[in-house]
């Protein structure tokens, strides 16, 4: 029985480019986030899509996936992300940004065994080239109040938490030697980004 939570950030205006929402951007033949549900379906049987304008959804994304607003407004990734881990069913919860369009299931489940594995794990986070990856990690839900202190100091990186709990992470020499290919961490960030993205998917890589 599968019992993991998928949360999805699609925050509005700071998620924009040339006016469009980046989860609703075309991409290997449908919209991302439609991609990113795809995948998260294989691992997890909720997903939650955290959005400030949950009318651009609707039409997109099918009944089973559930849409949240946030509870405090304008705290960017963090303030989503404590929506999500409030309102989500299972204690373990994967979190990713929409602009990631090669989120990995394969990851996922690593980081999550990895999580069940260790007493007292608040969280895993992937490790890649030396850099820590707070989005495309597994949090338990408990982080949520380990969130609120941090949106009153008007803290919205998700990256702050991992000062407030008890995490451990997976480097990428074990993602690799487990069949994860590391792209999985990349994310859109200018429309050079996107148009690079999606000529790979077009060349089959």
């Amino acid at each position: 029985m599968v019992m993991l939570t998928g949360v999805i950030l699609a925050g509005g205006a700071n998620r924009r480019m040339n006016g469009e929402l980046k989860a609703l951007l075309p991409f290997g033949g449908q919209p991302l986030i439609v991609r990113q549900v795809d995948r998260m379906r294989i691992l997890c049987d909720e997903i939650i899509v955290v959005t400030n304008e949950p009318k651009a959804f609707l039409p997109i994304l099918d009944r089973s996936v559930r849409i949240i607003t946030d509870f405090h407004t304008g705290y960017g990734p963090l303030g989503g992300m404590h929506a999500g881990l409030s309102l989500a069913m299972h204690s373990s919860v994967w979190v990713v940004g929409c602009d990631m369009p090669f989120i990995s299931y394969k990851a996922a489940e690593l980081l999550w065994n990895r999580k069940r594995e260790g007493e007292g794990i608040e969280a895993v986070v992937p490790l890649v080239s030396g850099n820590i990856v707070p989005l495309h990690g597994i949090y338990d839900r408990e982080c949520k109040t380990k969130i609120l202190p941090l949106l009153k100091k008007g803290e919205t990186r998700v990256s702050a938490l991992l000062g407030h709990i008890f995490w451990s992470e997976l480097g990428d020499e074990y993602l690799q030697k487990n069949g994860v290919d590391l792209k999985f961490i990349s994310s859109i960030k200018t429309l050079e980004d996107y148009e690079a993205f999606k000529n790979t998917v077009k060349m089959g890589m």
